[in-house]
């Protein structure tokens, strides 16, 4: 089964790479999306590593078998026609955002860490 997940990947911590064992241990194949610089503007986020440092973070892990660029919110029906994706997954505080995908595979929130965040990350380190 193949599954697909989206994020910035910024600040990688704990609770993203238990997010994407999770992810990958719903299927075989784990797909990651990562949001492109220009993405992240048009978002209003700036991220603390740039596109290529976060695909060379995510690309360390063993869980991760592709990584993609995600360049606008609407490229997620593209994606998962594209990749024969079986099962989108993203953290629950996404719940009934992407339902909208179910019509092409399955549509799964996964829980989040509760101790750690990105932002929790970001707004501790030294300015």
């Amino acid at each position: 089964m193949r599954v697909i997940t989206y994020g910035t990947f910024d600040t990688l911590h704990y609770g993203h790479i238990l997010l994407l064992e999770r992810a990958k241990a719903l299927g075989d194949y784990l797909i990651v999306a990562i949001s492109s610089d220009d993405f992240n503007e048009t978002k209003g986020k700036k991220a603390h590593f740039d596109y290529e440092a976060r695909k060379k973070f995510l690309e360390s892990l063993r869980c991760v078998d592709l990584i993609i660029p995600e360049h606008n919110w609407e490229q997620k029906r593209d994606d998962v026609v594209t990749h024969k994706v079986d099962l989108f997954t993203m953290g629950d505080d996404w719940a009934g955002k992407f339902d909208f995908l179910s019509d092409l595979c399955k549509v799964h929130y996964l829980p989040r860490t509760p101790t750690i965040s990105s932002t929790l990350i970001r707004e501790n380190l030294p300015k």
